[in-house]
């Protein structure tokens, strides 16, 4: 029996190895309006995902995006929220983590990144780094999530390649690699060289959303000649014996160090560079890789099934009125029906219906492995930073709240819609719509929205109206800095009476001040340097969350 026993784990251990090698898992970041959902939709068209690509800004009967479900989304053209695509390229299963561009999300962002373990950083060619990717790329940095970088919009004028590759070196510190080559730009980009095979991928533009046709030929091709204009392919030559002569090499364990990011040429718009960009990407991509936990280490080979909660969301089915908790597995195989343990609760719960995420759509899933997102429902068990396992227990660091900017008062002038609006409120701050913060005044029952951005408090209210049936009013504070008492109310008190500020508490009932300006802020430090205080609110576990 044992000998059967010993037989069957030795064979799901080889299963789960060979589902990890299999696997790649991503997020894209970048500033808005770079192209980063463009460039999410051409990917799952060239991995047979979808049959046609959406654009941003349709038009006429053109298709709307996949990774954009949102109504509001739809309405601006813009990302407001995360969602999870998994799809097959020849024999990898991919996870790519569609993040919000727009900066007021940022913080559904860095929740995201928590569960990539690799990134693609994308560029204007015109604009180069731009302050929403240096602030993406530091979190990637902190994490040490491995950087790959897709210069896009090649088909416009932009800057010089060699000028950019110098700004991502100098300005991040990172070595640049170009994996492939532009041959001209703007009206005149006509392909890139693969600078490891010498082979020239030509394009000519595609029926709009749909594949661009590409033809490969050696660089010493002399029919290449006649397809490419002299000129740009002497360039282009040039430019490329500079970078050999800089004398740096692709070096993959430093890829995985997050020092050295492979380059790549191209237009997610007219799928110019994109397919040779997956290609090279997967190959060269870290696998699911050991993560942190508080016990240490834990390998994805790990045998007992253990996955942490990066992301909450509310009404992703409004005709469902669903609640979905977006799981990354990190280790072992998660099996449906299976019973696994709560690590902040430790309560036993059986996940019956884990379902497949393909932006709004799902479908039930059988199993998933190590940098799979599964998505589990919700009925207000989950929170955010969570882990669940099997076997010894394991408990991922957790997700920090980090500092919100814009404080509002969120008023319900209508009493009989209070019910409504007391779940509308508690579940948009479960899924980190907002932060939310209350008055130390009992009295004052509303809530306070706490963002990092104005946009954040519009999807707040659009979402009450839309989802919950709460037409709702805002009542700035006029506050701009928050920091979290470290000692908690017990070093508050020690103080005594402060002035310039407002003390409020978060939904974990720890002290949080408010202040006008920096300049409070610091007149605060140096009166009371005893007093620590925090921009980033401290992980919570085994507690339960305030709900209004």
């Amino acid at each position: 029996m044992s000998g059967s026993s010993t037989a069957k784990e030795t064979d799901l251990a080889q299963v789960v190895a060979a589902a990890v090698d299999s696997r790649r898992n991503f997020a894209i970041i970048s500033h808005p309006d770079a192209g980063k959902t463009t460039l999410t939709e051409k990917l799952l068209l060239y991995g047979g995902a979808i049959q046609q690509a959406g654009a941003v800004k349709a038009r006429g009967e053109q298709r709307k995006v996949t990774s954009d479900w949102m109504e509001l989304e739809k309405q601006r053209g813009i990302s407001i929220t995360s969602t999870v695509l998994q799809f097959d390229y020849d024999t990898t299963t991919i996870n790519l983590l569609d993040t919000p561009g727009h900066q007021d999300f940022s913080e559904d962002t860095y929740r995201t990144l928590a569960a990539a373990d690799n990134a693609v950083m994308l560029e204007d060619a015109a604009k180069g780094l731009e302050p929403q990717t240096r602030k993406l790329f530091e979190v990637c940095r902190m994490r040490k999530i491995p950087i790959f970088t897709f210069i896009n919009k090649m088909d416009r004028p932009g800057r010089e390649p060699l000028a950019l590759l110098d700004e991502i070196e100098s300005e991040l510190d990172l070595t640049p690699w170009a994996v492939n080559w532009p041959i001209g730009s703007g009206e005149q980009f006509r392909g890139v060289i693969d600078r490891r095979t010498r082979e020239v991928v030509l394009f000519s533009r595609a029926e709009r959303g749909k594949q661009a046709s590409e033809q490969r030929l050696c660089l010493d091709d002399p029919a290449l000649r006649d397809l490419v204009e002299e000129d740009l392919l002497d360039l282009a030559v040039e430019e490329m014996d500079l970078l050999e002569a800089a004398g740096a090499e692709l070096d993959l364990e430093m890829v995985h160090a997050g020092e050295l990011t492979p380059v790549f040429f191209g237009s997610a718009m007219t799928n110019f560079g994109v397919r040779p960009f997956l290609d090279a990407f997967l190959e060269m991509a870290q696998r699911p890789i050991a993560r942190s936990s508080i016990e240490g280490l834990v390998d994805p080979l790990r045998e007992g099934f253990s996955g942490f909660v990066f992301k909450l969301q509310a009404n992703m089915d409004p005709r469902h009125r669903d609640r979905v908790a977006f799981v990354r597995v990190c280790s072992g195989r998660f099996e449906k029906d299976m019973t696994v343990k709560h690590a902040r609760t430790g309560k036993a719960i059986r996940l019956s219906r884990p379902q497949k995420l393909f932006g709004q759509d799902r479908a039930v899933v059988e199993d998933a492995y190590p940098g799979d997102v599964i998505g589990l429902n919700n009925p207000g068990m989950f929170a955010i930073g969570d882990t669940l396992y099997v076997g010894p227990k394991v408990e991922y660091e957790g997700i920090p709240c980090f500092s919100p900017e814009i404080f509002s008062w969120l008023r319900n002038p209508n009493p009989s819609a209070f019910k409504n609006f007391r779940k509308g409120v508690n579940e948009l701050r479960e899924e980190g719509a907002v932060q939310i913060l209350y008055d130390t005044d009992e009295s004052k029952r509303d809530p306070i929205l706490a963002a990092v951005g104005q946009l954040q408090l519009e999807v707040v209210q659009h979402r009450l109206e839309n989802e919950y049936g709460v037409e709702t009013r805002l009542e700035p504070l006029g506050f701009q800095v928050a920091r979290w008492v470290s000692g908690g109310w017990s070093c508050l008190d020690k103080v005594g009476r402060i002035f310039n500020c407002k003390t409020v508490r978060d939904a974990w009932n720890r002290p949080v001040l408010l202040f006008k300006n920096e300049w409070n802020l610091n007149q605060l430090k140096e009166d009371h340097p005893e007093l620590k205080l925090s921009n980033v609110a401290p992980v919570v576990s085994g507690v339960e969350p305030i709900s209004l």
